[in-house]
């Protein structure tokens, strides 16, 4: 009896260990490269807040999701009224935050009365100036009145500034984030890492996921090093230059695809030779982008022709607009009165893009005759003497706010461009909510400046996230900022 009861424990025991050994995984640990100073999305800039809690911890009354599309949040639909001036939000029945408190159209009320308010530090706060009045019309119904049509109201209701908070907790949440989102904030270990836990209670669909760590490392010898040993399961944003690590090892997945950074040689149309179409014409011809994003983002940007990001449903790929032609870039600086050329400054503020990018196009601009003196400065300089004061020739720089488009239209922007087209367009483009319509009217800017040659149109930053290769879910793209848990899981 002793050798048989003995021999079944043993069994049972080995069959235990090996449902454990095939159980998968639900925990997951992120490294990213900046700890973010606070955990309130509506209270600070820094994209390192978001990168933790938007779509985690806080959600809105809608999102955006990985093509940059806006989807129901915590509102289930929504009706807008033929005037585009009133919105009506039907929100979820049973949302609870991580307190145990509801969720109801008050908060609703009290989120965007605290974004509007003299006080307000929402880094943003402009984006929602439309709005004249948020009305509840019951627990489960809201209304927004806004002063003039938005064409881009949903989608800026789907950052991570109009997340949802509670005024019971809202005073709070820099250090102890409450939300309504599929993950609690459980603590934050400073200089180390921030743990999220699934929120039980939670009204939408489960994550597969009950555990992640956000771990803080900017180094990356050390995030390399961390990955390489299991000790972090991935990261959303790797340095190029050490993807080939990773690249062909079949213990890893990298997704390469881009952002919302739209690198540019930006130009300064009001100032003499940027003002002739043809020298900015002539700029666009000597400009080789394959060899710059090889040489400054090895390899791994994506080639744009005008002012938009590729993954953008409303994007047009204008790169053969001006293709690369020293030849032709010759012929119309010689019909612009310039056949020896001319000599230029270019401004480079302190990121690697930028530095090595500027090195890339001043030896294919001496090609052509057009003379590069490179001015490194730091950011607070860039900021003075190219945003503020526009004290620039030349300069490279990555706008990386989503739809910046209408930056064309403002005529006292860095860079000069004034274009009444373009300027009613986009006025137009601002009070239209039909999507098609929207798109062709964005896709009638992205055809006009990119006719212009307004800026130099380099390429889109790349995101570069590094996996374990069980993992699926990630967001390949980043139309917004973040590091979206819900559809991320282990897989056999």
């Amino acid at each position: 009896m002793f050798k048989i009861r003995s021999l079944a424990l043993a069994t049972a025991g080995l069959l235990l260990a090996t449902a454990a050994a095939m159980a998968q995984p639900t925990e997951i640990r992120i490294g990213v490269a900046l700890e973010p100073p606070l955990l309130d999305p509506t209270a600070g800039a820094a994209e390192a807040i978001d990168v933790v809690v938007y779509q985690n911890v806080f959600e809105g009354l809608v999102r955006i999701d990985e093509t940059g599309a806006v989807q129901p949040g915590l509102a289930e639909s929504w009706s807008i009224a033929e005037d585009g001036l009133r919105y009506t939000f039907s929100l979820h029945d049973g949302v609870t935050f991580h307190d145990g408190s509801a969720f109801d159209a008050e908060d609703v009320k009290f989120t965007f009365e605290r974004i509007l308010a003299e006080d307000s530090v929402n880094a943003q706060k402009a984006l929602y100036a439309p709005i004249e009045a948020v009305t509840v019309i019951d627990p489960l119904t809201v209304e927004f009145t806004l002063s003039r049509p938005d064409g881009l109201f949903l989608f800026n209701l789907g950052r991570g500034d109009a997340v949802i908070v509670a005024p019971e907790s809202a005073g709070n949440n820099a250090t102890t984030p409450i939300g309504t989102g599929p993950f609690a904030f459980i603590q934050w270990d400073r200089g180390s890492r921030v743990i999220l836990e699934q929120y039980g209670p939670y009204w939408g669909d489960k994550p597969a996921l009950t555990r992640a760590s956000y771990v803080f490392i900017s180094d990356t010898a050390t995030m390399t090093n961390a990955l390489l040993a299991g000790d972090i399961d991935g990261t959303n944003n790797f340095a190029p230059e050490a993807l080939a690590v990773f690249e062909g090892n079949p213990q890893f997945k990298v997704l390469v695809g881009s952002t919302e950074g739209e690198t540019i040689l930006a130009t300064n149309n009001a100032k003499a030779p940027f003002d002739q179409l043809a020298v900015r014409q002539a700029m666009a011809h000597a400009l080789n982008r394959q060899e710059i994003i090889d040489g400054a983002t090895y390899g791994y940007g994506v080639p744009i022709g005008t002012h938009f990001a590729p993954h953008h449903p409303y994007y047009i790929d204008l790169t053969d607009t001006y293709p690369y032609d020293p030849e032709a870039a010759k012929a119309l600086l010689a019909e612009a009165g310039h056949p020896d050329g001319f000599s230029a400054t270019l401004k480079l503020p302190p990121v690697a893009y930028a530095r090595l990018s500027g090195q890339i196009i001043a030896s294919q601009f001496a090609q052509v005759g057009i003379r590069l003196e490179l001015v490194n400065v730091e950011w607070a300089q860039w900021l003075e003497d190219v945003l503020t004061n526009k004290d620039f020739d030349l300069t490279i720089v990555s706008h990386v706010e989503p739809f910046d488009i209408g930056i064309y239209a403002n005529p006292d922007y860095y860079f000069g461009y004034d274009n009444s087209e373009v300027q009613a367009l986009n006025e137009t483009l601002n009070a239209t909510t039909d999507e098609a319509q929207r798109k062709v009217l964005a896709e009638q800017i992205q055809t006009i400046i990119s006719r212009d040659a307004v800026n130099g149109y380099l390429f889109e930053l790349a995101q570069t996230g590094v996996w374990n290769a069980r993992l699926e879910g990630m967001w390949q793209n980043a139309p917004i900022e973040g590091v979206v848990l819900r559809d991320i899981r282990w897989v056999e």
